[in-house]
């Protein structure tokens, strides 16, 4: 641990004997973005969709980073990777127990050093597996997929933003049930055990499920939706959910609504495969999906399946540039449909100002518990009164992040220890511009909610209290009154 808990501290009024220790009962609708400043248009797929919070990324294939016009629109246009077959089980344990990470580290540390996060993809799937993998079943099996997931997963531990733990473990048509495989033979509960395994061999990363014709509500989403409904109540650790997307001619028409459905059980959603048959719609379809992810506040980013259309591994031309490197029609509709709209930008943040932010359930003002100018103090709301404690200046850290500094003690609003927990406490700390201490502001319409970098859960009073010294903590954003603050500008 980094640090004690925060010391008990002198109370200034009696009512700070009520502090409530209720946890907030809200829906799991969790956001991770939107913009707090005003940026002007990107001019660029990956720097538009950080200006919204989100990222965009390409899948990547490791003897193409020596291709020079693929690096040079890989570097300019995207802000994640994704590995295409070389974290799979086959090109990572060709032999049991043997593993070999060279092409899959020429990935990671390509997005490293341009500041890129990366996908992991995949820890686990019915196809790719190494031939002694097929050969095997039973409980011999499952103990191999098992570590071979602690073993990737643990060896780019905190390197991986998100990881598809599993892939494509449903079957196609109007059943609903899983696709046989060996993994499916040696139990029900395998794909439980992988997220379990994968969680503790990297905490920090997200934990995906990922699956294909799963784009509209039908019978194979709504079994992922089901699974990962009952993952959510008995605490498995599941935090994202993707979505390949490899589209024809048409877009469902219930795409967003399918996308919100899932965000709707509080987990991210991602599109992560992306690519779209070449022909009249397909600038039409590619906005479209943009569009859909920028109106879903829990839908984090956007990868495409390749480059160029020669990188693909379909035949129809389905990506954003052609085989010469040249954008194409689908790209400028991307483009366009990144920079107009789904930021939900609150209004320009002034980064010189000090305000007070006043919450919308209660009417009472972020606080700086006791005038405490100790790391580790309290914060809690209390009625306003404008004081240096209660006035609050927001430092831009980059990327649509800022720390929020208290205008009392010099210090900044802080997820304590770390913490990615529902109820967690919000303190002040010494500025380190951590992740968790990095927050984006999302609109509410005319308050704003804040989201840590760290969590992506958002800062809220605990258990809607009204009350005088009540806690601020972090929690997943259902976009409760009580999640919501008024930015008023005192100074």
């Amino acid at each position: 641990m980094r640090r004690p808990p925060p010391p008990g501290r002198r109370r200034r009024h009696p009512a700070r004997r009520a502090l409530l220790a209720l946890l907030s009962a809200g829906a799991l609708i969790a956001t991770l973005v939107a913009p707090a400043s005003p940026a002007t248009a990107g001019t660029t797929l990956g720097t538009s969709a950080a200006e919204k919070g989100r990222y965009f990324g390409a899948a990547v294939a490791a003897q193409r980073l020596s291709d020079s016009q693929y690096v040079t629109i890989l570097n300019r246009e995207f802000n994640s990777v994704v590995a295409e077959n070389e974290m799979k089980w086959d090109a990572t344990e060709p032999q049991q127990g043997v593993f070999t990470f060279g092409n899959a580290d020429r990935i990671v540390n390509h997005a490293q050093s341009r500041g890129m996060s990366v996908r992991g993809h995949t820890l686990l799937w019915h196809a790719q597996q190494p031939g002694w993998a097929q050969n095997m079943s039973g409980s011999a099996l499952r103990n191999a997929a098992i570590n071979h997931v602690s073993r990737v997963a643990g060896n780019y531990r905190g390197k991986i933003h998100s990881w598809d733990v599993v892939n494509e473990a449903f079957a196609d048509g109007g059943g609903g049930a899983r696709r046989d495989s060996n993994l499916q033979r040696t139990g029900n509960d395998w794909i439980e055990a992988a997220f379990r395994a994968a969680r503790a061999a990297d905490p920090g990363a997200k934990l995906c499920y990922n699956d294909y014709n799963t784009d509209g509500v039908n019978a194979k989403s709504t079994a992922v939706y089901n699974m990962v409904r009952d993952f959510r109540a008995r605490g498995v650790p599941i935090d994202c959910v993707g979505f390949q997307s490899h589209l024809g001619t048409t877009l469902p028409g219930d795409y967003q609504a399918n996308l919100q459905r899932f965000a709707d059980l509080g987990v991210d959603v991602q599109i992560t495969e992306l690519d779209v048959a070449q022909g009249g719609s397909q600038a039409t379809i590619y906005a479209g999906v943009t569009r859909a992810c920028l109106a879903v506040a829990r839908c984090t980013g956007i990868t495409v399946w390749g480059v160029r259309d020669s990188d693909s591994w379909r035949s129809d031309n389905p990506l954003l540039f052609d085989r010469s490197g040249n954008k194409k029609a689908a790209y400028t509709a991307t483009l366009d449909a990144l920079n107009a709209g789904g930021s939900g930008d609150p209004g320009p943040i002034d980064t010189s100002a000090w305000y007070v932010l006043v919450n919308r359930n209660s009417g009472k003002a972020l606080d700086l518990y006791n005038r405490d100018s100790a790391d580790g103090a309290r914060i809690t709301q209390w009625s306003r009164n404008d004081g240096a404690n209660q006035q609050w200046q927001f430092v831009d850290s980059g990327g649509g992040y800022y720390r929020v500094k208290s205008r009392h003690s010099g210090k900044v609003l802080d997820v304590y220890n770390f913490s990615t927990a529902d109820g967690a406490a919000i303190v002040q700390w010494s500025d380190h511009n951590g992740t968790n201490q990095q927050f984006r502001v999302a609109d509410s319409g005319g308050y704003v909610r804040l989201v840590s970098r760290q969590s992506a859960k958002v800062v809220e009073v605990q258990g809607a209290s009204t009350a005088d010294g009540a806690n601020i903590v972090q929690y997943a954003d259902w976009n409760g009154a009580n999640q919501q603050w008024q930015l008023v500008r005192v100074g």
